[in-house]
């Protein structure tokens, strides 16, 4: 299984994922770290990315989760994955499961305003926010209310996740 943590910049899908990776002893790949280095020089200077410039940056992802699956490895992959294109491209097979990290504009400001050191404008969280496309019923995805402790989150993503699998 691959477990994607998503949601606008700044809910914590780096933190919660890398945690829920550590607690299920798999492998976290950070999206980011597939990002161009033009995309990452555009979010520095504050220019929102365009479809355009996400497409192989999704394409880079998908690679990654088809290795993983053709590997035998389940892992934990944090991403944005704002729009429902962008999940439909990268749900390669039905093993791919979604956590949506939901929290309003002012907590998820508070969050990215704390953070350091990372290439996010905190200028962009509207652009992030304007193109959110929440996900719909059919798409299966697991939303997670934001406000409490990582560890709460992990906690309820472990419980629902276990609930939404069968054994193989």
């Amino acid at each position: 299984m691959i477990v994607i943590v998503f949601g606008v910049s700044g809910t914590g899908k780096t933190t919660i994922g890398k945690l829920l990776a550590q607690e299920l002893g798999w492998p976290f790949y950070e999206a980011d770290d597939f990002h161009s280095g033009v995309n990452i020089d555009k979010l520095r200077r504050g220019i929102p990315l365009t479809d355009e410039d996400r497409w192989p940056w999704l394409e880079n992802l998908r690679q990654l989760i088809k290795r993983s699956f053709e590997a035998g490895e389940n892992a934990v992959l944090a991403c944005s994955a704002l729009k429902r294109a962008y999940r439909e491209r990268l749900r390669v097979i039905d093993q791919v499961k979604f956590v949506f990290l939901r929290g309003g504009y002012a907590l998820v400001e508070k969050q990215l305003r704390q953070r350091r050191g990372h290439f996010m404008d905190t200028t962009l969280l509207r652009s992030q926010f304007a193109d959110l496309e929440e996900p719909a019923p059919d798409e299966g995805a697991l939303t997670i209310e934001l406000g409490r402790t990582p560890e709460e989150i992990v906690d309820e993503i472990k419980a629902k996740l276990h609930q939404g699998t069968t054994a193989s």
